[in-house]
């Protein structure tokens, strides 16, 4: 009996799954990993476990938005009663009618401020101001008007970036509550593979060994090692698997060994494991051989083809989705663009093929042969063709990490 045979029954609802349901089991299939709080200064890239929420209103107070004088009652000119600045504190005693303070964008706009009248706009003479009569409230940023104390201003499961930190001090927050990285370990396999200068006739440079870290920290997760694993003996995979520490890793990525040759040796290391399947093959080109499956201690296992390109298009199929649901983020949507060009469709399979974008279109670059990765590295984007697109038709676009 092949290996196929052998643990083909069990798999039959996880077998050969269309291209976007893969997608949307690898995502579900997880639970987001526990939250810690960490230093803004160490959030960058992570995701927000828990909703983030001002912890006072903002403005913290009435705030000038321009440079000019704040002007109490009635209409000028306005006798100048004095100069607060970014920073400083509240007068002693409200504005009366007929009184000012020269004031600057971001200062404390004081008590019984009717409005604050642009420097451009005035005219002073002494200790007198003269300027239009400004209709009340204008360019005073009001306490609370962008957001009251307690209101929700990022989900959970939003990624931090620069922005979202910002926005986080700016509201008095200075530590976040996150989702780890998903830490990741990659098993490269294979007798023919070699990692420095030219390949020899017969041996094949590891085009993966180099590609693999840098998506995966793209991706939301953190590499913790790097193996390469021999096809013979046979076994080796298992050792590598089993004896390995797992360095704290959730996920382990196996590139090779995913489909049922004499020297693929992953799925029966995962049907002797009884390990839980997610995905087992996808209907897709290339990538076909892909697999997702959970050690019965909970650890993942995402198989890869050996193939770099093919790799490339199963690690956005299910690797990208498993580590959105370890880290809690939402299964990333993707946007459809036309496609335009030479395009042939697959029956009963999606094609995804290395595409530049102009902005309103996208067009196919070439150089996608499952080996092959001079598209992917020249491209904006995979675009995901279905089997009943139709030419000039959208279709999901996968963005490339440049």
């Amino acid at each position: 009996m092949t290996v196929l045979a052998a643990v083909a029954a069990p798999l039959a609802s996880c077998r050969d799954l269309p291209w976007p349901s893969a997608r949307e089991r690898a995502h579900a299939a997880s639970a987001p990993l526990p939250t810690r709080h960490v230093p803004l200064a160490s959030a960058a890239g992570l995701t927000l476990a828990e909703v983030l929420r001002t912890s006072q209103p903002m403005p913290g107070f009435d705030t000038a938005a321009m440079d000019g004088y704040a002007v109490g009652p009635g209409a000028g000119p306005w006798q100048v009663r004095g100069t607060i600045r970014a920073g400083g504190g509240r007068t002693a005693r409200p504005l009366g009618e007929g009184e000012a303070v020269e004031i600057s964008t971001g200062a404390l706009v004081p008590a019984g401020a009717r409005a604050v009248v642009p420097v451009e706009l005035t005219e002073r003479t002494g200790a007198r101001v003269h300027g239009p009569t400004p209709t009340d409230g204008k360019h005073i940023r009001r306490t609370g008007e962008d957001a009251p104390a307690g209101a929700p201003l990022a989900p959970a499961g939003t990624r931090i970036g620069p922005a979202l930190l910002g926005l986080a001090a700016a509201t008095g927050h200075d530590t976040l509550p996150v989702r780890q990285r998903p830490r990741v370990r990659i098993l490269v396999t294979g007798d023919e593979l070699t990692h420095t200068g030219r390949p020899a006739p017969g041996q094949v440079r590891d085009a993966l060994g180099p590609l693999l870290p840098p998506l995966v920290q793209a991706m939301g997760g953190e590499t913790t090692d790097l193996h390469h694993v021999p096809d013979r003996p046979a076994g080796s995979l298992a050792t590598a698997v089993h004896a390995l520490p797992y360095d704290g890793a959730e996920v382990t990525v196996v590139t090779g060994s995913t489909s049922v040759g004499a020297t693929d040796q992953l799925r029966m290391l995962l049907a002797d494991a009884d390990a839980r399947w997610v995905v087992d093959a996808v209907a897709c080109r290339p990538g076909h051989p892909q697999l997702l499956a959970q050690l019965p201690d909970g650890h993942w296992v995402v198989g890869l083809p050996g193939n770099p390109y093919a790799a490339l298009v199963a690690a956005h199929t299910l690797l990208t989705p498993l580590l959105a649901g370890l880290t809690g983020r939402s299964l990333p949507t993707l946007p459809r663009i036309p496609l335009t060009g030479d395009i042939r469709t697959a029956p009963g399979r999606t094609r995804l093929i290395p595409v530049s974008w102009d902005g309103s279109t996208a067009h196919p670059v070439g150089g996608h042969r499952p080996a092959f990765l001079q598209g992917a590295a020249l491209a904006d984007a995979l675009a995901a063709v279905g089997p009943d697109w139709q030419p000039g038709q959208p279709a999901p676009l996968i963005h490339l990490i440049s």
